[in-house]
């Protein structure tokens, strides 16, 4: 089972948001420092610098076709950073209080953030086509569905909104899906499950198959659930909480395996923001309000 290999600072700000890079032996990270820090799983510390913006980076996106990476910050930016070239960034202020969520799909990149719009961006221009106000709250979580061609937007209105994914209409919507804010979303690589957490601590399952009919719900954590991810084998999952603690399930029958905490396990030592889970010698990264990450091996 996992356990910590090696903690990573630098940062000066807590850190919110991990993408990959240009392979999975390379990752990203962005935090309130503005800063986005390129780090190397082989040969992880220190990290280099390769983008700054001027204020709280909250979502990250990496664009391989074009070695660039999307940044969502805290006021509703959207920033273009060329990777080669950073100091042509281009920064769009375009959502209001913050971007929470950014995702590549085809040739676009969605953005969700506040007063409820989901906008979709041209990959290669950089230029908004379209947004789409799908609640009168921010929103917080995406989660993509190949096989079905759906889109999981998670809000601040407790709901879930299940999209087509090419014509981003609502298909259907799950109110009250928690008991406040909907902070992540997972589908399961089958795709025959959703994974959402947020707020209200609880950790709950849904069947794509049969009308997203609720399949399990139990109190996962002791603060909010921030981001879940799945391993890439699809046999397990990670959630991140405001409690400090990481836990492990069991993706198949909901089962909790382990827990990484802030003093058994010489875990974070505030509140985990974000997890990235590598294929690259199957590492899970951790990001927290602790200013650092934390790498852990072992599954």
């Amino acid at each position: 089972m996992l356990s910590k290999v090696k903690q990573l600072k630098g940062h000066n700000g807590s850190i919110f948001a991990l993408t990959t890079n240009d392979t999975d032996r390379y990752f990203l990270s962005g935090a309130g420092d503005g800063w986005v820090v390129r780090w190397d799983l082989d040969n992880p510390d220190p990290g280099k610098l390769v983008a700054k913006v001027e204020t709280q980076i909250f979502a990250l996106q990496y664009l391989a076709s074009q070695n660039k990476v999307v940044a969502g910050n805290m006021n509703g930016g959207v920033h273009w950073i060329d990777l080669d070239h950073p100091e042509d960034t281009v920064n769009i202020a375009h959502h209001k209080k913050g971007v929470f969520s950014i995702m590549e799909l085809g040739g676009h990149v969605l953005t969700a953030g506040g007063q409820g719009l989901l906008t979709r961006w041209d990959k290669e221009t950089g230029r908004s086509l379209e947004s789409l106000k799908v609640s009168h709250q921010s929103l917080r979580a995406l989660a993509y569905n190949p096989k079905r061609q759906e889109l999981a937007v998670g809000a601040s209105d407790h709901a879930i909104y299940i999209l087509d994914a090419e014509s981003l209409a609502v298909k259907q919507t799950i109110l009250n899906a928690h008991q406040n804010s909907v902070f992540a979303l997972a589908y399961s690589p089958d795709g025959e499950l959703l994974f959402s957490g947020g707020r209200d601590a609880h950790l709950k399952v849904w069947d794509t198959q049969a009308a997203y009919l609720q399949l399990s719900s139990q109190p996962a954590h002791m603060y909010t659930i921030n981001k879940i991810v799945f391993h890439p084998n699809g046999r397990f999952l990670a959630t991140a909480s405001r409690d400090k603690n990481i836990k492990i399930w069991d993706a198949q029958n909901f089962r909790l395996l382990k827990v990484l905490e802030s003093y058994r396990d010489n875990g974070h030592l505030n509140s985990v923001n974000t997890l990235l889970w590598s294929a690259h010698r199957n590492c899970l990264i951790s990001g927290s309000d602790d200013r650092s990450l934390i790498l852990w091996e072992g599954m």
